[in-house]
């Protein structure tokens, strides 16, 4: 025996997405046996948007009963009966969480409309409810009230049952070891079995196949299977969404944050929370002003062709100017410390030996700079990280060059790298973002850095 429902909700996330409208029809697979349908009164306003798709507002169901008056007839016609819905996980949260509000049980065995049309009417484009109706003449009336899906859900129901293979795919579907329960309705089995227990990055898309969500794991299928299993709000919301999912192994979790991380700052997936921010990265650079003189300065990384060091910040970039205008005696106009001064003998701090102020000949001065320019580049770390790869034929690494972040790459066990042009054959460049220098510095002491003098991957 079987409940085929749908319910309308006020839309305020799962804890607060109270039922507006509720029908069950219970049906033995060929005819509907019983009706039961009722507005509810969710005790909260409804969302004008709500509103506006299900034509449901507040005066409509001020005289409505609450959930907790209809909940008896909700347990007595569900009871022994399975549970069906296009979508089953969103209308079986709904109704459990508004009985878990009342200190009470629910539970049923679920089916879903959604994977049950996918699997034995494979070939569709859509498989929402509207759509489906119409490819297959389903009469669908009061499109987003509860009775009209419910009915249409239901007709949907008996038109599936009919078919020669229903039965033996009922039953793997409600076998609780099949995962069919638990998987997104949208998202074809097939795409899960295929993902491996190893580690990398792994991509949910959407039905227009939009990126939504962007994750990493040690273990690729364990992972992705416990988003599914996964009863918060934000989870619940992701996997409704969620139609297909892709994979790239990494060889290592180190690799596989950094793959994510590039990921996320790309493509800035709707469900995901973190790393979403723009970048507002600073450079050290240096240039000649038309007097000859060698000037340092900072400005936004988008806006420096050949920055000397990347900061998280101006004042890291002034730190680090200040630090070198006394180590190496340079003048703090010059150095983009000293704003509209024609010269800096009246700051205290300043080492300056006259540049400013003519006392100091041009090629003396630009001789300490580049002095400085070197000393920032002898201290910038030029490193490779080994690190294991995909599969047993090749190794992974990561590049850094001149202390940034260069990118990683894979390279054949029988590949010999003897200087970076032979590495750079196999990199794939990456960003050197906030969020990826942090990563590396997390795994500083977990990972061997071998100097590029020492280079032999």
């Amino acid at each position: 025996m079987y409940t085929v429902i749908d319910v309308e909700t006020t839309g305020n996330g799962l804890r607060g997405n109270k039922i507006t409208e509720i029908a069950i029809f219970k049906t033995d697979g060929t005819v509907i046996l019983e009706e039961f349908t009722s507005l509810v009164n969710p005790e909260q306003p409804i969302p004008y948007h709500i509103t506006a798709l299900t034509g449901i507002d507040d005066a409509m169901v001020a005289n409505a009963p609450t959930f907790a008056e209809i909940a008896p007839q909700i347990i007595e016609i569900t009871k022994d009966t399975i549970f069906v819905a296009h979508a089953v996980n969103f209308d079986y949260g709904v109704i459990k969480e508004e009985f878990k509000q009342m200190n009470q049980d629910f539970v049923r065995k679920k089916l879903c409309t959604v994977r049950l049309s996918r699997r034995l009417t494979p070939g569709f484009n859509s498989y929402s409810l509207g759509k489906l109706c119409s490819s297959l003449s389903i009469p669908l009336t009061d499109r987003h009230r509860a009775r009209g899906d419910a009915h249409a859900t239901v007709l949907l129901f008996h038109l599936l049952l009919e078919k020669s293979e229903a039965p033996g795919v009922v039953t793997s579907f409600l076998n609780s070891k099949s995962q069919e329960a638990t998987l997104p309705p949208h998202l074809n089995r097939a795409e899960v079995e295929r993902i491996p227990a190893k580690p990398g990055i792994y991509i949910f898309y959407n039905q227009k196949r939009e990126i939504i969500y962007v994750g990493k794991a040690k273990n690729l299928k364990k992972r992705v299977l416990g988003h599914f299993y996964d009863k918060s709000e934000h989870e619940i919301m992701l996997c409704r969404a969620v139609a297909h999912i892709d994979f790239e192994l990494s060889g290592s979790e180190f690799l596989a944050l950094l793959m994510e991380s590039h990921r996320i700052k790309k493509h800035f997936p709707k469900f995901n929370r973190a790393q979403k921010r723009k970048d507002q990265q600073f450079a050290i650079f240096y240039y000649e002003n038309r007097a000859g003189i060698l000037q340092l300065g900072y400005n936004n990384l988008k806006l420096v062709a050949a920055p000397l060091v990347v900061m998280n910040n101006p004042t890291a970039c002034r730190d680090l100017l200040y630090q070198l205008a006394e180590d190496f005696k340079l003048c703090p106009k010059y150095c983009q410390l000293r704003q509209g001064a024609a010269i800096c003998k009246d700051i205290p701090i300043s080492n300056c030996e006259g540049i400013c102020a003519k006392q100091e000949a041009i090629s003396a001065y630009n001789a300490k700079v580049k002095r400085a320019i070197a000393h920032l580049k002898a201290t910038a770390e030029e490193a490779v990280i080994p690190l294991p790869g995909r599969h047993k034929e090749e190794k992974g690494f990561v590049f850094i060059e001149q202390g940034q972040y260069r990118g990683y790459g894979f390279i054949p066990k029988d590949q010999n790298i003897c200087n970076i042009a032979d590495l750079e054959a196999f990199l794939i460049p990456q960003q050197n973002t906030i969020e990826a220098r942090q990563i590396i510095n997390t795994f500083r002491n977990k990972v061997e850095f071998i100097p590029i003098a020492q280079l032999y991957v």
